[in-house]
């Protein structure tokens, strides 16, 4: 089994359709999905706030490159552009972490560094993540600590859950 913690993000056009197309491509690999967050941008690019969720994922069929194969299909599909790091963006498909088995996958390739780099770093990684794994862990320790570490007062980490959203499983493509 190959299991996989996504971020998804998008603040570009149908936001909320953009999120629910990966969940809907994933299908029956979807294992649990987060609340929708409402989140600010980061990095330090002037756009408007972003809809996060965390997606769990298995598929004894592909290991991380391709899931990573799946973020860009999905990226792909929403006319994803890539003109300004931390930019807007249509949809943003991260691969947090991911398992074979009981085993996290590391990989420090360029193309598909694992565990992602920043993650711990991420209010709206870490928050939904807590959300539907409470006992995850990162390097740098369990998600939930690390959500207690950050500053949520800090306006580049406001994460608001939209209980007006919802996200839902469904059939594969």
């Amino acid at each position: 089994m190959t299991r996989a913690v996504l971020s998804i993000g998008s603040n570009i056009g149908d936001t909320i359709g953009h999120l629910q197309s990966v969940l809907t491509a994933a299908g029956s690999a979807v294992r649990a999905v987060s609340s929708v967050y409402e989140t600010a941008p980061w990095g330090g690019v002037q756009q408007d706030p972003f809809h996060n969720a965390v997606l769990i994922v298995d598929d004894p069929a592909r290991d991380a490159w391709r899931w990573l194969e799946f973020a860009h299909s999905c990226e792909d599909r929403a006319r994803r552009t890539r003109e300004v790091r931390w930019g807007p963006r249509t949809l943003d498909v991260d691969i947090v972490a991911v398992y074979d088995g009981p085993a996290s996958v590391t990989s420090a390739d360029p193309t598909l560094t694992l565990p992602h780099p920043r993650a711990h770093q991420r209010a709206f990684v870490l928050v939904p993540w807590a959300e539907i794994e409470p006992a995850a862990r990162l390097p740098q320790g369990p998600v939930a600590e690390l959500v207690g570490a950050l500053d949520l007062a800090d306006p580049e980490q406001r994460v608001v859950r939209r209980s007006d959203i919802h996200l839902e499983v469904r059939g594969g493509a």
